[in-house]
């Protein structure tokens, strides 16, 4: 899913079918609107099912060990080689995303800034969706083998790199689906569906695939074989329907939001031009609101913080306390519930005490949750109560940075602001992952990798702190 704030009051009646822009201040047709929003809803298929509940704790399993290292382990959980070779896998996982980000930061802010001079916002979109869509199908032949751990590395790598650069587009589209007096309805109605998106395809694929219902060999209603033996059918089955989710859902977007109009359209320029618009927009800001770079400095690291909880979390619950494959579904429905909540409270909370106090406390409680994990034992109980308790602050920290920025942005910038946020918003997208791999790498113990994720956040929070909320001027 995209960031992350939940289901508006309402959203903008239908205006007879013209086409709107942010700008315009005019209404925007409801059909469209909800057309957009599906996006967010099919894109929980990514978010939920491959980087954080299933393939990616699929990939983390035992299933990717060397038998001999199993067989010696036996039923010893902690024996030290099994234990380095978990750790292993864990930093190949991380290497790969950390590859993904770098490449993400060196590409995503120019590519977004020609699909928008190019006004072919959409097309874009719809290419860069339907690789995302082909790398989750490809994921079915990823055997639970270990010369497949690097094949299926690649394609999560593969997929969060293209579904960065989707994201660039879809977020732009906002201003075509919004006025200055929706935007934030719109916005949240958007995040709201990308929640209840994934808790309904968890549910349907845990109910259809992946619930143990008491076989040792077979999982959920159709009863598909589990594991090395069955060839782990029951994952690789799931992980093919969420692909077939995201690429219906992604559908609507893509035949009823128009294309940017020719009179929006910038002249093309060259791919290395391109940079030097960007550079040009940075030193505008630079110059006369410094405090909107810091915030989207400090933005960009902490969303990644935030990435990573998803990421590694499920990758630690597996690991580390043992959760099964169902278990961490039961998890992650609870977890985009209590997401939800936390985001409705925030935003009251937003709109009495401001943005930044909202971000900030939000912050804290995360640094303060993330370091409770080292300290609960290896008891399932205790990782439920800190996984949730980070999962409350997720969404609030999400949907305020949209509204701390919206606050700020000077009127008529708002797409070029926002644009600017969308592709810095993953920048530094290799440093939670290369921090999570180092502190892993480092200790031979995946829970200690979540030291890594406890400092992103902690920088996240300190660069944060100086952030002004200062209206922007960039001429």
């Amino acid at each position: 899913m995209t960031d992350s704030p939940r289901t508006p009051a309402s959203v903008p009646e239908p205006d007879g079918g013209r086409a709107q822009t942010l700008a315009d201040g005019t209404r925007v047709p409801r059909g469209r609107v909800v057309s957009w929003a599906l996006w967010d809803w099919g894109s929980a298929a990514f978010n939920a099912v491959v980087t954080t509940f299933v393939f990616s704790t699929y990939l983390a399993s035992t299933l990717f060990i060397d038998a001999d290292i199993l067989a010696a382990a036996g039923d010893d959980a902690r024996d030290p080689a099994l234990v380095r070779a978990l750790a292993e896998n864990a930093t190949v996982i991380s290497t790969a995303l950390a590859i993904a980000g770098v490449l993400v930061a060196l590409f995503a802010p120019v590519l977004g800034q020609r699909s928008d001079g190019s006004g072919r916002r959409k097309f874009w979109l719809g290419i860069n969706t339907a690789i995302v869509v082909l790398a989750m199908a490809a994921m079915f032949f990823v055997l639970p083998e270990p010369n497949y751990l690097v094949f299926g590395a690649a394609l999560l790598a593969a997929g969060n790199l293209f579904f960065e650069f989707a994201g660039v587009n879809y977020n732009a589209m906002l201003v075509q689906v919004s006025t200055p007096r929706t935007v934030g309805r719109v916005s949240g109605f958007g995040w709201g569906m990308g929640y209840v998106g994934g808790i309904v395809l968890l549910a349907v694929l845990l109910a259809l695939f992946l619930f143990n219902f008491g076989s040792d060999t077979t999982r959920g209603i159709l009863a598909l074989p589990t594991g090395e033996a069955g060839g782990s059918l029951d994952v690789r089955i799931a992980i093919l329907v969420a692909a077939a989710w995201f690429g219906l859902f992604a559908l609507p977007v893509l035949f009823r939001v128009p294309e940017i109009p020719p009179a929006r359209r910038e002249a093309k320029v060259g791919f290395f031009a391109s940079y030097a618009l960007l550079f040009r927009t940075i030193r505008a800001l630079a110059r006369r609101s410094p405090q909107v770079l810091l915030f989207l400095l400090a933005s960009a690291v902490f969303r990644d913080g935030l990435a990573a909880v998803f990421t590694f979390g499920a990758i630690i619950a597996a690991q580390v306390f043992g959760f099964t494959f169902t278990e961490v579904l039961l998890f992650g429905i609870a977890a985009n519930v209590v997401a939800g909540i936390g985001t409705f409270l925030g935003g009251i909370v937003d709109d009495r005490f401001g943005a930044k106090t909202v971000i900030l406390a939000s912050l804290v409680c995360l640094v303060l949750g993330g370091t409770s994990v080292l300290l609960v034992g290896d008891e399932k109980g205790g990782f439920w109560i800190a996984g949730l308790f980070l999962c409350l602050f997720v969404g609030p920290i999400q949907a305020s940075s949209r509204s701390f920025l919206a606050r700020i942005t000077p009127p008529g910038r708002e797409g070029e602001i926002f644009g600017l946020y969308a592709t810095t918003g993953r920048a530094v997208s290799f440093l939670a992952p290369a921090l999570f791999g180092l502190a892993v790498a480092i200790t031979g113990d995946t829970r200690f990798g979540i030291i890594g994720i406890v400092v992103v956040l902690l920088i996240g929070l300190l660069l944060m702190i100086p952030v002004k909320p200062r209206p922007a001027v960039i001429d």
